[in-house]
């Protein structure tokens, strides 16, 4: 059986293997290659509606359980050039 998760884009169910994750360090938001680093993680369809959406919802920092803000410019940047 498959693991689920909740993309935080676009709140929809997706198997894990479609999903990537995203995690907090140090108030930047780090793209999770091998889904293995530790602390909280925000799982996300690796498309430009799913990130911006996202963003504009302030779904990172509510995921992550992050107080403030995060910079996410680098994820942005990262997830548009791969795909």
């Amino acid at each position: 059986m498959e693991n689920v998760r909740t993309c935080v884009g676009c709140r929809t169910r997706a198997s894990r293997s479609t999903l990537i994750r995203a995690v907090a360090v140090d108030s930047l938001l780090v793209f999770d290659e091998s889904a293995s680093m530790p602390g909280r993680g925000a799982w996300l369809h690796p498309t430009r509606e799913c990130v911006d959406a996202a963003i504009r919802r302030r779904a990172f920092v509510r995921a992550l359980r992050v107080s403030g803000s995060l910079d996410t410019q680098t994820f942005e940047n990262r997830i548009l050039a791969t795909g």
